[in-house]
């Protein structure tokens, strides 16, 4: 499990029952109470919790806006986990998968774990910095890992190096989209992004878009392609229904969690 993964089912747990102890967090994660007491110490720093003797509570004169919106957030983690986790079924093993760069298919990364012989190629420095670490800790070492290089970008992706990108070759491209609507298209936020999903189209035979719910049937900023060039739909059920048909009258698999 994740480090962010504990914090948030810590927070959740403390907001359910007012206190949490070191002991029994130890034993729901089965981790040692040291790396619990460094939680703890972290989240806060953060300012969402008092630590005391023994376990930790929430802060004196904590408000109910702010649970609530601790809470929203463990939500959206919830459905983005929800998401990652049936992404990373319709990997086979044994295939060559890119990963794009984004949240979502961030969330990806931990149950890559789950299968083996994977040829993992993305242009996410985040995305590639888990699975390097993942596999200097497995032995032997299961997956293999290809970066395709560029200019940095705050959403931690790589754009830019397009001659690398046309000789990439992949089974299964795995990307997050900023809108998906059946008349309006593929669509993302921003222009670097926006090229990269366009080439990203021409490398596999199977395109996986996944997509927040509150993003089906909205139009980003800039259009990459028809809706119908994506294979499978993964969002929540969340999602609008009248956008979902119309997706699926286009030939969009879709699969809600």
């Amino acid at each position: 499990m994740l480090r962010s993964e504990r914090h948030n089912q810590i927070m959740q747990q403390l907001h359910t029952t007012g206190s949490v102890y070191v002991a029994e967090l130890a034993r729901t994660f089965q981790v040692d109470a040291v790396t619990i007491r460094r939680d703890l110490a972290e989240l806060e720093r953060a300012g969402q919790l008092h630590r005391v003797h023994g376990g930790a509570m929430l802060r004196a004169g904590q408000t109910i806006t702010e649970i609530f919106s601790l809470a929203a957030v463990d939500q959206q983690q919830h459905i983005e986990r929800r998401i990652a986790e049936a992404a990373a079924r319709f990997i086979p093993d044994h295939s060559v998968v890119f990963l794009g760069a984004g949240t979502l298919t961030r969330a990806v990364t931990p149950f890559l774990n789950k299968h083996s012989h994977l040829t993992i190629i993305t242009n996410a420095l985040d995305i590639a910095w888990y699975v390097a670490q993942q596999a200097r800790l497995a032995q032997p070492v299961t997956h293999t890992l290809h970066v395709i290089g560029g200019q940095a970008a705050p959403d931690y992706g790589l754009y830019g190096d397009d001659e690398a990108l046309r000789r990439v070759r992949a089974d299964l491209v795995i990307l997050e989209a900023g809108g998906l609507d059946a008349e309006r298209g593929l669509t993302h936020d921003d222009r670097d992004g926006a090229q990269m999903t366009r080439a990203l189209l021409n490398i596999s035979s199977q395109t996986v878009a996944l997509v927040a719910p509150e993003r089906v049937g909205r139009a980003g900023a800039i259009f990459v392609a028809p809706a119908s060039e994506v294979d499978v739909l993964i969002s929540s059920h969340e999602a609008p229904t009248p956008a979902l048909w119309d997706l699926s009258e286009l030939g969009v698999h879709i699969i809600l969690t």
